[in-house]
C-alpha cells in the first residue's frame, strides 16, 4: 500500500538526574560534594533511506520515543548520553509541527539527517553549585524533559518526469508500455488512486523515474477529486509529461482540457506552470485524433512540444522519450549550494519566550503556566529542602511573586503549578 501522509508523535528522551553525593575517602575528612551529571537525552532524527519509497512504517507505529540519558554517579562521574533514536524515511519527506504549522525539515538526499525533537539536558550534580558560601550544597537538578510534539509527515515524490492529465487519457497505460510498472488499468475514472513510479531507458541507454499521478479534475487546487493528493507529488517532479485524450473519447476538447489542467497547477503553484512540459497527444488510433491534433496545434502555436502518440500501439514512443531523455539533461537535478555554504549563517528573529502565565481556576486557585517556569519545575527536585528553596529564589527572580500580587492574591491564597499545590505567603 502507498502512504504519502501520516500524523505522529514524536518525545527526544529526558536528560538523566544530577546526583547529590560526597566524597567518603579514608583520611579526607569533609570531603566535599561528588555528586555527577546526568548524561544528556536521545535526539529524535530522521534520516533519508534511499530503498524506501512509502511512509508504510508510520502507518503501524504512530509513537516514536527516544531514551532518556543516564542518571549522574558519585565521584563527580557524568552519566552516559542517550543514543538518538534514528527513524528511516523515504526521500522527499517533509515534516510540519502540527500545532505552529512550522516546516520542520525538508528530506531529499540519501543518507540526510534532521533532528525532529532535541534530547534534554542532563541534571547537574551538586558539585556544579558548590560555592564559597554554600560549599557543600544538598541538592541537584533533574534532568531537562525532552522535546514532544506531533508531526505531520509527508512524501512528494521525487520523479524525473510526472505524469499529468484528465483521468482516463492514458496515462497509466502510456506507463506501462514504457517501462516496467504495472499500474492498475480500466475503463473508469480515478482507476489509479496513487503515484505509480516507473524507471523508463531510452535506445540510447539514458534512463530517468517518471510517476503516474492520479487523474487531474478542476477544483483540484481546493481538494476536489484525489486534490491535493495528486499535486503534492508534481513538485519535486523537474519536467511534466501533459497527456491529452486527443480522440475526445469522453465528449471534452482536447484543448480545453489542456488549458483546465494548466490552470489547476497554477492555482496550487503558481511555479509549476514554469516547469518544462511536454504535450503527448495520445489515443491517436482512435477516429478524430487526426484532425483534433491539427486544432490543437495550431491553438498551442509552438508553445510546447506537441508528439503524437498511442500507449495502445505504441506509435510515437520513441520520440517523445527522447525528447524527456533531451529535455533532462538540460535541466540540474538540484540547485547548487553556496561554495561557502559551510560557513554560510542563517539568523532568524525568535520571539521572546513569556516566561509564565497567570489564570484564575474555578475554584478561585491562581494557575502558573509557561514551558520556561513548567521546565523549571520539572528539573527540580522537591524531596530536598535547599530544592525547593532554590526553586522559590528562582520564580522570585522570573516575578511570579509581583504578578501574582498584582493579580490579588493574598497570604494563604492556592497557587497551582501542573499538579503541584502551595500556598501563597506574604
Amino acid at each position: 500500500m502507498f502512504v504519502d501522509q501520516v500524523s505522529v508523535f514524536v518525545k527526544a528522551g529526558d536528560g538523566g538526574n544530577g546526583l547529590v553525593g560526597y566524597r567518603r575517602e579514608k583520611y579526607v575528612p569533609k570531603g566535599g560534594p561528588a555528586g555527577g551529571d546526568g548524561g544528556n537525552g536521545g535526539n529524535v532524527i530522521f534520516k533519508v533511506d534511499e530503498g524506501l519509497n512509502t511512509l508504510m512504517d508510520f502507518r503501524y507505529k504512530k509513537h516514536y520515543k527516544a531514551k532518556r540519558g543516564e542518571n549522574g554517579m558519585s565521584k563527580n562521574q557524568h552519566g552516559k548520553n542517550a543514543e538518538p533514536l534514528i527513524v528511516s524515511v523515504p526521500p522527499g519527506t517533509t515534516v510540519h509541527d502540527e500545532n505552529t504549522g512550522e516546516v520542520i525539515a525538508d528530506l531529499t538526499l540519501h543518507n540526510q539527517e534532521a533532528v525532529i525533537a532535541q534530547g534534554g539536558r542532563g541534571g547537574r550534580g551538586n558539585s556544579r553549585f558548590a560555592s564559597p558560601k554554600n560549599p557543600a550544597p544538598a541538592f541537584a537538578e533533574n534532568g531537562e524533559p525532552g522535546i514532544e510534539r506531533h508531526i505531520k509527515v509527508e512524501l512528494k515524490l521525487i520523479a524525473d518526469v510526472g505524469l499529468v492529465g484528465f483521468p482516463s487519457v492514458g496515462k497509466s497505460t502510456l506507463l506501462s508500455v514504457i517501462s516496467a510498472a504495472k499500474p492498475k488499468i480500466a475503463d473508469y475514472h480515478f482507476t489509479t488512486l496513487a503515484p505509480n513510479l516507473g524507471v523508463v531507458e531510452t535506445g540510447d541507454q539514458r534512463s530517468f523515474v517518471i510517476a503516474d499521478l492520479p487523474g487531474l479534475i478542476e477544483g483540484a487546487h481546493e481538494g476536489v477529486g484525489l486534490g491535493y493528493q495528486f499535486l503534492r507529488h508534481v513538485e519535486r517532479t523537474r519536467v511534466i509529461l501533459h497527456v491529452v485524450d486527443m480522440a475526445a473519447t469522453e465528449g471534452r476538447d482536447p484543448y480545453d482540457d489542456f488549458l483546465n489542467i494548466n490552470e489547476e497547477l497554477k492555482a496550487y503553484d503558481s511555479k509549476l506552470v514554469e516547469r518544462p512540459q511536454i504535450i503527448a497527444a495520445n489515443k491517436m488510433e482512435m477516429p478524430g485524433a487526426e484532425e483534433n491534433l491539427k486544432e490543437f496545434q495550431a491553438k498551442v502555436s509552438g508553445k510546447y512540444p506537441v508528439f503524437a502518440i498511442s500507449a495502445l500501439t505504441k506509435q510515437g514512443l520513441n520520440d517523445i522519450l527522447f525528447e524527456l531523455a533531451d529535455t533532462l539533461d538540460k535541466i540540474p537535478k538540484q540547485a547548487s549550494e553556496p561554495d561557502n555554504a559551510e560557513e554560510e549563517v542563517v539568523y532568524r528573529f525568535k520571539k521572546e519566550e513569556v516566561p509564565f502565565v497567570i489564570s484564575r481556576d474555578s475554584d478561585g486557585a491562581f494557575v502558573l503556566s509557561g514551558p520556561k517556569i513548567e521546565k523549571l519545575f520539572k528539573m527540580t527536585d522537591f524531596s530536598r529542602d535547599e530544592g525547593v528553596q532554590r526553586f522559590s529564589r528562582q520564580i522570585r527572580g522570573m516575578g511570579v511573586d509581583d504578578a501574582l500580587r498584582k493579580r490579588g492574591a493574598k497570604d494563604g491564597d492556592i497557587i497551582r503549578l501542573m499538579d503541584f499545590e502551595f500556598e501563597f505567603i506574604e
